[in-house]
């Protein structure tokens, strides 16, 4: 999910830097929502873990 987050990243830099600002407001949207989704499931994996050992 992290390499989704980096791709529309990605995107939004080629985007912003062509001038589709359309497309790179709407790529920076989705990566900072797949990045805040990986970010939260980290957290929750780095919590269970401790508990299971």
């Amino acid at each position: 999910m992290l390499n989704y987050a980096v791709i529309f990243f990605i995107i939004a830099l080629v985007a912003g830097t062509l001038g589709f600002t359309g497309i790179a407001g709407s790529a920076v949207n989705i990566a900072k929502i797949l990045f805040l989704v990986f970010l939260v499931l980290f957290v929750v994996s780095l919590i269970f873990g401790r508990r299971a050992g």
